[in-house]
């Protein structure tokens, strides 16, 4: 039997795949060849996922503490044990301080509508208990703000329009490692490729050009960029005069950023920003593929905010294969009031960041946080400033909850760990960030042990806690129709896939001044904000893995394996002058925390810049990984994190 699925995990691609199934089990499983993303094929991560599925760490029963919290000692215990727990908890929680101290904690484990993060999958029971509301800071935010402040959506191009580019930026991205099914489309343009990344990685390895900046000095070099086209005359006055607004504020702005100032403040050459900038000027059509790295500092949002001015002053948003690819989400127009159901809280509440975590358990009051209850996260591996968090969830006052697959760094300090179902074993319905394609996820063979899904997992202890909501005990059936409405569902779930419509880009003119933006304190203008970081040490910068994704696969033997140890990379410059040798073992701190990994010496990164990558788990490596030495500290829109604003020092261990 072939039953098709989705990928839920936190990928542009959101890959179409097919499991085949014998006698119950699933025993194989590819990417949809119909897909016209997918094509057929998937990573190298998920090619492993039904090990996942079947790995034998895996949660297959409720589980209750039993050690000190962090040791991971636990007892295995019924779910009628657990849910009475838990009921008993929340409610005498409730009772002496109030719904909202209790933060439903989602992460980007699942971006499942029905079981996962963009459906705040529990959301309608936490509503009637009064819940803080949760705010997902970690991923995208600031750059999406600042997309919406110049183009009134954070909807942009159609990922499959590269395959029209005569020109391609791949700037702050590494498809080939994560979402690599955009390369296909790239592959088919035949454009000159310029990678603009502080790391020549797999993907600026097999670019024609590539720059590397400074972390942070993104909105510089778009500026100065911009300065070279107008100085050539090369602007499209026409695409100016008609499609946008502020044109006479922002060329006086663009003036101000010189080649000369634009490679001071960038670090790159005078000569490399005027080569770009007039190969630009005379390309048409020009694509950029931003991701979300390069919007994690400081002026993140700004940066964003720029870039989407860069098509603008060409007039590459008027023409098939120009524009900017950041996300495809602001396109998908599902009914998510209906799903999450606000109108259920019995009053306003306050919400809490998902990137200041040890700032809500260590600081917040009024009430102060009692439950935490983590589904699809694990941020102990994957939020900022990981001492402090785990200092926040060592607490004994504080009752957590923890909803998951495999034990994490997150589960050794949870009360209760609940197993939860996979994507095989559950309904869901995914909307790929990359791509313009809703997918549908079939239940494909019957959970092991006692797993379920997030979704039964809180109608039953809506049931244990005695509400009567009807809306709580709606079936994912029932669920997935709320959500859809307005598309064809029966459709969807019959073909696996259903393109949307996009929308217009820009939403309207393109605002080169922004009266929202001034509005909320920011500049009215486009501009360039430094990193928050300042001072001495080497910029450290932790991208994507191309074994794990985020802390997903984080335990797994093969991929481990793959892997290796920890590594940071420094170039030979500033290993030689602290004494460091290829291979050897090295102290990575700051004032924040510290790690240990073996040093790669490497033209790779430019002097003053060091690379690691995400998505280790602390207790396999060492103790402590990149997260301990990032701020826990925002961006400047919408509370955006800051990973890759971060100085250390690095020394010989």
């Amino acid at each position: 039997m072939k039953v098709l699925g989705a990928c839920p995990l936190d990928c542009p691609d959101a890959c179409s795949w097919v499991v085949t199934v014998e006698d119950g089990v699933a025993v194989g499983l590819r990417g949809n060849k119909e897909h016209p993303v997918t094509r057929g094929a998937l990573c190298v991560k998920v090619n492993r996922y039904l090990e996942q599925v079947g790995a034998p760490d895996r949660i297959r029963y409720p589980m209750r503490r039993v050690g000190r919290k962090g040791e991971g000692r636990f007892e295995r215990i019924t779910w009628d044990q657990a849910l009475d727990e838990i009921a008993e908890r929340l409610g005498g929680i409730v009772d002496e301080f109030g719904g909202e101290a209790i933060w439903p904690f989602h992460g980007t484990g699942s971006l499942g509508y029905i079981q996962g993060l963009e459906g705040l999958s529990g959301r309608r029971l936490f509503n009637m208990l009064g819940a803080s509301l949760h705010d997902a800071t970690i991923c995208s935010v600031a750059g999406t703000e600042g997309l919406k402040y110049t183009l009134g959506t954070a909807g942009g191009m159609d990922p499959e329009d590269f395959a029209k580019s005569k020109l391609i930026l791949l700037w702050g991205t590494n498809p080939l490692t994560s979402g690599h099914h955009l390369w296909k489309f790239i592959q088919d343009s035949g454009a000159y490729l310029v990678a603009i990344d502080p790391v020549r990685s797999r993907t600026a390895e097999r670019c024609d050009e590539h720059l590397a900046p400074l972390p942070g000095t993104d909105a510089a070099l778009a500026l100065g960029l911009m300065h070279v086209i107008v100085s050539m005359g090369a602007q499209d006055d026409e695409f100016i005069a008609r499609h946008t607004v502020g044109w006479p504020e922002f060329r006086s702005r663009i003036a101000e950023f010189t080649p000369e100032r634009t490679a001071e403040i960038t670090g790159l050459a005078r000569e490399q920003i005027l080569a770009l900038g007039e190969r630009i000027a005379r390309t048409r059509p020009t694509a950029i593929r931003a991701s979300q790295g390069m919007q994690r500092h400081a002026g993140g949002g700004m940066a964003l905010r720029v870039l989407a001015c860069l098509p603008g002053v060409t007039g590459d948003w008027a023409i098939p294969g120009g524009g900017l690819h950041y996300s495809t989400s602001g396109h998908f127009k599902l009914n998510l009031p209906d799903l999450i159901r606000l109108d259920l809280l019995p009053n306003p509440v306050r919400t809490l960041s998902m990137t200041r975590l040890a700032e809500g358990l260590l600081e917040a009051d009024e009430p102060p946080v009692k439950a935490l209850f983590v589904i699809a996260a694990n941020p102990v591996g994957s939020n900022p400033q990981q001492g402090r968090v785990i200092e926040g969830l060592r607490r004994e006052d504080l009752f957590t909850v923890v909803l998951e697959h495999f034990p994490t760094d997150t589960v050794d300090y949870a009360d209760i760990v609940l197993p939860a179902t996979m994507q095989p074993e559950h309904l869901d319905v995914i909307a790929g960030y990359g791509h313009l394609y809703l997918v549908w996820n079939e239940p494909a063979v019957e959970p092991p042990g006692e797993c379920l899904s997030t979704t039964e997992t809180f109608r039953r202890l809506a049931h244990r806690l005695g509400l009567t909501e009807p809306s709580l005990y709606d079936s994912d059936e029932e669920l997935a129709r709320q959500l859809l409405k307005g598309y064809d569902l029966d459709r969807l779930r019959a073909e696996g896939y259903l393109k949307v419509e996009p929308g217009p880009v820009p939403a309207d003119k393109l605002a080169f001044v922004s009266d929202r933006a001034a509005a909320a304190g920011h500049d009215a203008l486009p501009a360039y904000t430094p990193p928050g970081d300042q001072g001495d040490g080497l910029i450290l910068i932790s991208a994507a893995s191309h074994h794990f994704l985020n802390t997903t696969f984080g335990s797994n033997p093969e991929l481990l394996r793959r892997a290796g140890e920890p590594t940071v990379t420094i170039h030979p410059d500033d290993a030689a002058a602290r004494g460091i040798i290829d291979g050897t073992k090295i102290l990575v701190s700051n004032a924040r925390g510290s790690f240990e990994a073996l040093a790669e010496i490497s033209d790779r990164v430019r002097p003053g810049v060091a690379a690691t990558t995400k998505g280790r788990w602390a207790k396999l490596s060492g103790g402590a990984t990149v997260n301990a030495t990032v701020a826990e500290r925002d961006a400047d829109f919408a509370g955006g994190a800051v990973f890759h604003d971060n100085r250390v020092e690095i020394a010989p261990r």
